[in-house]
């Protein structure tokens, strides 16, 4: 192949490459805005704690938004939701969910911390406190789903074990005569209903200064390809070789 030829194919591939390359980058630096957005909107309901009822969670316009928010209700009788493959001080766990039925509103998950899990993978009993409670907490979007694959939940003994949190998938398994809310209650840590657990948001995915340090490695990667193109095509070609 002639050297006009070489250069086309080398600087189609390259060109090809440093697209791909810059798109991840933007992708990532999306994210790392995203994110932090996440993180600020959520710093300032958790700075205020002005109490919103239960019932702002019905709201599905708002199943971004974060809201502190407050109220009296019960348990629903349904067994707990366990949440697969958690994260906590590096140890391997489950995060629970029970369905609540506030006196006004639609039932809503919440999330009462988490569980360890042995290396049999022994599911823990979780049982359902009794009576009307006051409970108090952040709302939020349910932890991010990724790629969705399968039906999300199974049955387990008395409860059903979760690879993600789909509130419609879970209220249609559960049998609930009305929908979930689509935000969930996750509890204050300083009440001492539930288990092991904290307001942060990003524990088992990656915070915004992650996403920008992949950005620039993408970014670096379509530059570097870049250079490589222009460094080939202008040195000088060896003596013999087609012109």
């Amino acid at each position: 192949m002639s050297r006009r030829g070489n250069l086309l194919l080398g600087w189609t591939l390259a060109l090809a490459a440093i697209a791909l390359f810059a798109n991840l980058g933007l992708w990532q630096a999306r994210r790392a805005v995203e994110k932090q957005a996440m993180l600020d909107a959520a710093a300032r309901v958790l700075g205020e704690r002005v109490p919103q009822p239960l019932s702002v969670a019905d709201d599905p316009h708002r199943a971004r938004d974060y809201d502190w928010a407050a109220g009296l209700g019960r348990f629903d009788e349904r067994g707990p939701l366990l949440l697969d493959n958690q994260q906590r001080g590096g140890r391997a766990g489950v995060r629970v969910y029970r369905i609540f039925v506030p006196r006004a509103g639609l039932p809503l998950l919440v999330d009462l911390g988490w569980l360890p899990l042995g290396g049999e993978r022994k599911l823990p009993a979780v049982p359902r406190p009794d009576g009307e409670l006051a409970l108090r907490g952040l709302l939020s979007a349910p932890p991010s789903v990724g790629i969705a694959l399968g039906p999300g939940l199974g049955r387990e003994g008395e409860g059903w074990l979760l690879t993600r949190v789909d509130t419609r998938a879970i209220a249609a398994a559960t049998g609930l005569s009305a929908p979930l809310a689509p935000r969930v209650l996750r509890l204050d840590p300083d009440l001492t209903l539930g288990y092991e657990r904290d307001l942060e948001l990003l524990s088992n995915t990656l915070p915004p200064d992650k996403h920008r340090g992949y950005s620039l490695q993408w970014f670096a990667l379509a530059a570097a390809v870049l250079a490589t193109a222009l460094i080939l095509t202008f040195r000088r070609p060896r003596r013999g070789t087609d012109r």
